[in-house]
């Protein structure tokens, strides 16, 4: 293997496995405040008090969230980026960044050649995130739901 390719795999690598644990001690986070949140609504849905708009709030929070998580793991690339040399400006790097993070891909921006496979690994760790995003978004609110319906049960 090429010393250069095996640098950009090394470096892409390695910011893989570095936004993935963040993700995950992010998602974690999330879910012990969303979950104290939960508890909270299925009392005061037994109790009569919007469950239903609290229910949207705690979604809506989770989504805002992890578009925060997922915007400073874009930012993590782009310090990447800037410290090999691969882009020249923090405008172009984030932008960059953020195409491969969403795998969108239409920017007129381009690393160099040296680190341009980084570009492909970033693509494949958004991916990545952002399924686990999703499925943390799907459990979040099979959880709001199901203390929607454990309370409106409660009251019957």
């Amino acid at each position: 293997m090429e010393p250069v390719w095996a640098a950009s795999w090394i470096a892409g690598l390695s910011l893989i496995t570095l936004t993935t644990a963040f993700h995950a001690f992010g998602v974690v986070m999330i879910y012990l405040a969303v979950m104290r949140r939960a508890r909270s609504a299925e009392i005061r849905a037994r109790h009569g008090r919007h469950p239903i708009v609290h229910a949207v709030s705690l979604v809506a929070v989770v989504g805002l969230l992890l578009t925060v998580l997922h915007g400073i793991e874009a930012a993590i690339w782009m310090l990447a980026y800037l410290a090999l040399g691969a882009i020249g400006s923090e405008q172009d790097a984030m932008l960059y960044s953020l195409d491969s993070f969403t795998t969108r891909g239409a920017s007129e921006v381009l690393l160099t050649r040296h680190w341009g496979l980084m570009g492909a690994l970033e693509a494949a760790d958004g991916m990545l995130l952002f399924g686990i995003s999703t499925a943390f978004v799907f459990a979040v609110f099979q959880r709001v739901i199901q203390g929607i319906d454990l309370a409106a049960t409660a009251r019957r």
